[in-house]
């Protein structure tokens, strides 16, 4: 019973969501039988201590005292009361959403022919919309669909005119367009990083339709425009400036969910640019973590992705901002999640150490902290290798080059990132074998670092080649 999607929903409920639950069940509107209750009251008791919930038997001797078991019984059971949870959860939802309320509630008075009740909700909501913080495509396909209703009811009383017509046919246009732009843009994220061609439909009739309509005034249309050109013309700069501009003025009118997004599609862009030998757009990488972070866009209930904290350090560290990362290092420190918490802190700390030279440091850093993120402890070894080679430790960086390897053969379930930190050592062993009076043998060497594929360190190798 542990392991049925009943209780994997009722466990992800608050205790809030848990007593307002219960209520929902005692109203006989949405539950008839006593016996979905008597179920839920029993395995509420385990759900707030976290214990693990009866079996089947035990739980229908519970329900049906003196009864024998009937399997198929308690299976019907749960499932009613897993669609009772089920219908909470959309109710609870869709009450806390004003306008989908309003717009569905006009739609009732419209097919009940309740004029005056209609034109009242249907001023409610244009009242709300009005004051709503966003213009987000969510917003344009609300407001289409509120003028929807209003022309339906007016057909119904013979008192369409053009205008009302015509203005319905712009916000269709409107929602249409920041829809789909929005959409390419995320069609063509996720080409970059799959094997997947997609078929992208009526957008090239909607980019020429933007650009000759004046629809690229409405910002959050311009905004999704400018980024698809910018991710399918990565060469025109103009048109990630522009995208860069638009959506730093004009951030406020989507939620900070849709920022995310839009700001790690230009984080994105950029880090894709580096990779492809330009170097141009770095700038604008690291100020789109600054604004991001110092706006709470990428943080998650409060929390910040590990991933996020050191890419942001990444981004800090290749612009030589030292002071901007030890203050966002310490910072930050509390909005990672616990159990990384004490190892991605040091080893970023320890990152910003080699990069400023204070290599004791930085080592002592590394060796803190247990590392049970597979990668991260993958790159603090790498980390170490390079302090070691640095310092000219070369008894410690034979150690350490002997056990790195021996670790990596241990774990068959790394795929190409094996690959990769072999390919660091093998030439860090060749590094620390060439005669650095060699220029010739230097120069095969550095050639043959650029052509390899799959090396990690590729950058700090032929640094120090």
């Amino acid at each position: 019973m542990e392991k049925s999607r009943l209780i994997q929903l009722l466990r992800s409920f608050s205790r809030q969501e848990q007593r307002d639950f219960r209520r929902f069940l005692q109203s006989p509107f949405f539950s008839r039988r006593a016996e979905t209750a008597l179920l839920y009251d029993l395995l509420e008791k385990y759900l707030k201590n976290g214990k693990p919930v009866p079996e089947k038997e035990a739980a229908f001797a519970l329900v049906f005292p003196g009864e024998p078991f009937d399997d198929h019984r308690m299976r019907m059971l749960m499932s009613q009361l897993y669609q009772f949870a089920s219908q909470f959860l959309a109710v609870q939802d869709f009450l806390t959403d004003e306008e989908q309320v309003l717009l569905r509630l006009g739609q009732v008075f419209r097919r009940r022919k309740l004029a005056a009740h209609f034109a009242q909700t249907s001023a409610d909501l244009g009242t709300k919309l009005a004051t709503l913080p966003y213009r987000n495509p969510n917003f344009f396909q609300l407001k289409y669909l509120a003028s929807l209703e209003k022309y339906r009811t007016a057909f119904d009383m013979r008192e369409v005119n053009s205008a009302q017509l015509q203005a319905l046919s712009r916000e269709l246009d409107t929602a249409f367009l920041a829809q789909k732009l929005w959409q390419s843009c995320l069609l063509l994220s996720h080409e970059a990083v799959s094997n997947i061609n997609y078929d992208f439909g009526l957008l090239d009739e909607a980019l020429a339709f933007a650009e000759r309509s004046g629809a690229l005034e409405t910002p959050a249309i311009a905004i999704f425009y400018h980024c698809y050109r910018a991710l399918t013309n990565p060469g025109e700069t103009a048109f990630f400036q522009n995208f860069k501009a638009l959506l730093l003025q004009h951030g406020g009118l989507f939620p900070d969910s849709e920022m995310r997004d839009l700001y790690i599609l230009a984080i994105n862009f950029c880090i894709r640019r580096y990779n492809a030998g330009s170097q141009e757009y770095l700038r604008d990488q690291f100020d789109f973590y600054k604004d991001g972070l110092r706006r709470g866009y990428f943080l998650t209930d409060g929390e910040l992705s590990r991933y996020t904290y050191q890419n942001a350090v990444t981004s800090g560290l290749v612009m030589r901002e030292f002071d901007w990362v030890e203050r966002f290092i310490h910072d930050y420190r509390d909005k990672l999640a616990d159990a990384y918490q004490e190892s991605v802190f040091s080893f970023n700390l320890a990152r910003l150490g080699y990069e400023k030279k204070q290599f004791d440091q930085a080592l002592s850093l590394l060796q803190l902290a247990e590392y049970k993120d597979l990668l991260l402890n993958l790159a603090a070894k790498t980390l170490q290798l390079k302090i070691y080679f640095e310092l000219d430790e070369f008894d410690l960086i034979e150690a350490h080059l002997s056990a790195f390897k021996t670790f990596l053969r241990r774990k068959k379930e790394l795929g190409y990132h094996r690959e990769n930190y072999l390919n660091t050592i093998q030439f860090t062993r060749k590094l620390l074998e060439t005669n650095p009076f060699d220029k010739d043998a230097r120069a095969v060497l550095r050639a043959e670092i650029a052509a390899a594929k799959n090396v990690g360190e590729k950058e700090w190798l032929l640094g120090q080649v």
